[in-house]
């Protein structure tokens, strides 16, 4: 794989149905570039999350092909493509019985990291969301305020360094002030990094807020998938409703 490549998404001509005859996505067609940050909205039930797990193969598609870095998705081996691939959900799925630091050392500890080098990873994640590993790494996740389960949330999704990072409404469930102070933390770690980000959110403020792209899904067609000042101008009476 070339540096060019890591980071790569592509779809082309993707359908998927979990049920026959009803697709939740139907020929969608779209690329993400190395570095880029898709949103995707669009209401609930337009195929934004299903999209989402077939570029991690939780799914895989119907007819068309989804390749990550040139490589279609059925020729990787699953784990490891989950584990080139962060993923971030809005209810960010802590294990309760893990304190903070064996929390975002997970993937590490799964890959068998040395001790030393998983303190290492897990003090740059920490420090990287605003938590200092001394002061925040023994503590567990019900001592936790929702926007900081969330860092702790996109500190485990970092701890592989993936070019790619999944974000299924990571900020819908904080209040207003939280989601704001949140958007500005991943501004700054994202263009730290140059990630390859996909975001699905149901709110165009945030879409236009944190993205290079947006991507509006309807029934489970791509309407549109663009820079914000081209969707922003679009005539689409379907994505008018969102603006």
């Amino acid at each position: 794989m070339s540096q060019e490549a890591r980071g790569h998404i592509l779809l082309r001509h993707v359908s998927f149905a979990y049920v026959a005859d009803r697709p939740t996505l139907d020929d969608v067609t779209l690329e993400v570039t190395p570095g880029a940050v898709l949103a995707l909205v669009g209401r609930s039930g337009s195929g934004k999350s299903t999209l989402l797990k077939l570029i991690n193969r939780m799914l895989l598609p119907s007819s068309g092909a989804v390749t990550v870095d040139t490589r279609d998705t059925r020729a990787w081996d699953a784990i490891r493509l989950r584990r080139h691939i962060g993923y971030v959900l809005q209810d960010v799925g802590l294990f309760p019985h893990m304190t903070v630091g064996d929390n975002v050392s997970l993937l590490p500890t799964l890959e068998g990291w040395t001790d030393a080098r998983r303190e290492t990873r897990a003090r740059e994640l920490l420090h990287l969301v605003g938590l200092p590993y001394d002061e925040w790494a023994a503590r567990w996740p019900r001592d936790l305020s929702g926007g900081q389960r969330q860092r702790i949330g996109v500190a485990r999704a970092l701890a592989l360094d993936p070019p790619i990072l999944l974000m299924d409404e990571p900020f819908g469930a904080l209040d207003p002030v939280t989601r704001a102070e949140l958007r500005r933390e991943f501004l700054r770690i994202q263009q730290s990094l140059g990630t390859t980000v996909v975001i699905v959110t149901h709110d165009m403020a945030e879409a236009f807020a944190l993205a290079t792209h947006i991507g509006v899904l309807h029934d489970g067609r791509l309407l549109v998938c663009d820079t914000p000042n081209v969707v922003r101008a679009s005539a689409d009476e379907r994505v008018q409703v969102f603006l």
